[in-house]
């Protein structure tokens, strides 16, 4: 079994708590059924230790669409806060790198990479935000465009006042209230 591989028991628990969102949570998906997307995630045990990985840092994934085009289903962390085991991390390595005192531990970046997920784009984190209220207390590192990124920014979003904000910040800065929520295709 590779690093990346969930055991026998690692899977059924996690597609257990899958499945047990999915039906708890059925207006991320309307008109989707469980078992296509387990039978996906079966066919595809890397995804499922992604899957293991946002659920392991409390992402609570969930499935919030489907795209017919590459035939995958769609999942983001859906936990009602920025996941608590991503936070106070910066945006990414060169933010990490060019701190000189206090650094924090990670980059959010790395941390996707290493996961095998990709961080939710502004439109993503919208979207998610028309599901359910989330980061009402914390907020989420979204991806930066290039030319943002160059000249030592990056972009967050958070939720205050039945609004979706998005912020600026140093891309070096951190805080115990920011992380990132992440997407996955399967």
């Amino acid at each position: 079994m590779s690093n990346k591989e969930l055991s026998p028991e690692q899977r059924e628990e996690l597609l257990k708590t899958l499945q047990a969102r999915f039906a708890e949570n059925m207006n991320r998906h309307d008109g989707l059924e469980w078992t296509n997307v387990q039978a996906k995630l079966e066919a595809a045990p890397d995804k499922l230790w992604s899957l293991q990985e946002m659920e392991t840092t409390g992402g609570e994934p969930d499935v919030v669409g489907y795209e017919d085009k590459t035939d995958e289903y769609i999942f983001y962390d859906c936990s009602t806060e920025s996941p608590k085991g991503r936070r106070s991390v910066c945006y990414d390595r060169e933010a990490l790198e060019s701190r000189k005192r206090h650094k924090p531990e990670n980059s959010a970046m790395d941390m996707a990479a290493a996961m095998g997920i990709e961080l939710l784009t502004e439109e993503q984190y919208r979207e998610l935000q028309k599901l359910g209220k989330f980061d009402m207390k914390t907020s989420s590192w979204v991806q930066t465009p290039a030319a943002i990124r160059h000249l030592g920014g990056a972009l967050f979003c958070d939720r205050r006042y039945e609004h979706v904000f998005l912020y600026h910040n140093g891309a070096d800065s951190y805080y115990a209230a920011r992380g990132f929520r992440g997407s996955l295709r399967v």
